[in-house]
């Protein structure tokens, strides 16, 4: 399992997640540091991680792709027409597979590029919306994806035409956008609430509320219809989609404010059983931890491996998929990453 986190400080972090000898009383993983090193020039926005293949955008309107099993950087995308803030990162990696299929990328003004990634080369690039992309979500089927607009708009992209499908205005401003894996419902969260919509048609389900008037900041579906987030509490809840109800919490998870969370299951049939519950997290305070959420009904739980990164961490991603595949930009060769100073 693999965990790569970006942060205000430029830095790209890349950690293994690997098991340690059992003991009731100690943690019984272990992350360890793969790399750490400025890979862009200001400060990393977002991140996303399938199998092998892990890539980073900035604020310096750039891509970064790197090969997790080698610790090596493949160098950067510049054939991406965005001239703003890399916002968004999410690839596409139908279940069947181990290897990533795509790498769909949106930015601050506006524009969504699709990429292959073998090898990692530009498909299309198109403008759906001139206002800047908060989040983007794609349908397990690869075929369209959703975005959340920072004036308030909603969008459908239709990823094979490389067009925009369907824009409507909330009049709210949704931060971010989240697909269930069955690709039947899909999640928005606007400020300290989270809608649960139908795909077929966008209607609103249920509205997921914890009372709190503390923003969520970030999300990540799980199995069974459960969906984790956290944020500005910083607590890690799990909420039962189906009904509506919180299903369990680890209140206190972090010193300050989670700015990323993400599930660690995979998705083949040898291991979708074996890690079905372990959540990763990230604070603003450079925290790193895994948890058990099987351990939520506890008073005191406690993570399962921890970190300190010592750097203002602003997003965070992870992949449990195993893949012999290696990623690759054209004919460039990767370059081998040296482990930092400031490696946890």
């Amino acid at each position: 399992m693999s965990i790569i986190a970006g942060s205000y400080e430029r830095f790209i972090w890349g950690f293994k997640l690997k098991p340690t000898k059992h003991d009731s009383d100690t943690q019984t993983l272990t992350l360890s540091p793969l790399f750490s090193y400025p890979s862009h020039i200001s400060s990393i926005t977002t991140v996303a991680c399938s199998g092998p293949a892990a890539a980073s955008g900035g604020s310096d309107d750039t891509i970064h792709l790197y090969d997790l099993p080698s610790a090596s950087s493949l160098g950067s995308l510049l054939d991406h027409n965005h001239t703003a803030s890399i916002t968004a990162l999410s690839f596409y990696t139908p279940s069947s597979l181990s290897f990533p299929r795509n790498l769909i990328s949106a930015a601050a003004d506006g524009s969504v590029a699709i990429f292959d990634t073998d090898p990692f080369v530009l498909l299309k690039s198109f403008r759906p919306h001139k206002k800047a992309v908060n989040d983007l979500a794609i349908h397990p089927s690869g075929k369209l994806a959703l975005a959340v607009y920072r004036d308030e708009c909603f969008a459908m992209l239709n990823l094979v035409r490389g067009k925009r499908s369907f824009c409507c205005r909330l009049g709210h401003e949704a931060s971010l956008v989240k697909f269930d894996p069955s690709g039947e419902r899909f999640f928005m969260v606007v400020n300290s609430k989270v809608g649960v919509h139908q795909s077929e048609d966008a209607k609103l389900l249920l509205e997921l509320d914890n009372g709190s008037h503390k923003r969520i900041l970030c999300a990540s579906p799980g199995d069974s219809g459960t969906l984790f987030t956290a944020g500005e509490d910083r607590a890690i809840t799990a909420w039962d989609t189906n009904s509506g109800k919180l299903a369990y919490s680890i209140q206190d998870a972090h010193p300050a404010r989670i700015k990323g969370v993400v599930t660690l299951t995979r998705n083949d049939s040898e291991g979708a059983s074996e890690d079905p519950y372990l959540v990763a997290s990230a604070s603003s305070d450079g925290i790193i931890r895994v948890w058990d959420m099987r351990m939520a009904a506890k008073e005191n739980a406690k993570p399962l491996a921890e970190t300190n990164t010592k750097s203002r961490l602003t997003c965070l991603a992870g992949s449990a998929l195993k893949s012999m595949r290696r990623p690759q930009i054209g004919n460039q060769k990767a370059q081998k990453l040296e482990e930092g100073p400031n490696s946890a």
